[in-house]
């Protein structure tokens, strides 16, 4: 049977819906048989990889803390080392007097 004939005895309407039916059949056994096995694959290294993010993320926050806490310490150190320096200095002074009232 020739396709006209097809036509002629069931309709185009028929024929057409016979078609689209094939072309649907089609596309969704190539969704499910190619398309969802990489869509699965690609979800489970989404997740890893969000996972991967997350624990980076966390670690950056640990070192961050890390970071502000030494130069906080900085900071204090060199503010102790400011007040002390003055002291220093004097009792320095003073040790030289005595040294050089020793000598005399």
């Amino acid at each position: 049977m020739e396709l006209g004939e097809i036509i002629n005895d069931y309709g185009f309407p028929i024929i057409a819906a016979g078609g689209l039916g094939y072309f649907i059949y089609f596309i969704w056994r190539w969704v499910t048989e190619k398309v969802d096995p990489i869509i699965t694959d690609s979800h489970t290294t989404l997740i890893a990889l969000i996972d991967r993010v997350r624990m980076l993320d966390n670690d950056l926050i640990r070192l961050n803390t890390k970071l502000d806490m030494i130069i906080q310490q900085k900071e204090e150190a060199n503010e102790i080392k400011s007040r002390i320096r003055p002291l220093l200095r004097k009792q320095r002074k003073g040790r030289l007097r005595i040294l050089l009232y020793l000598s005399l």
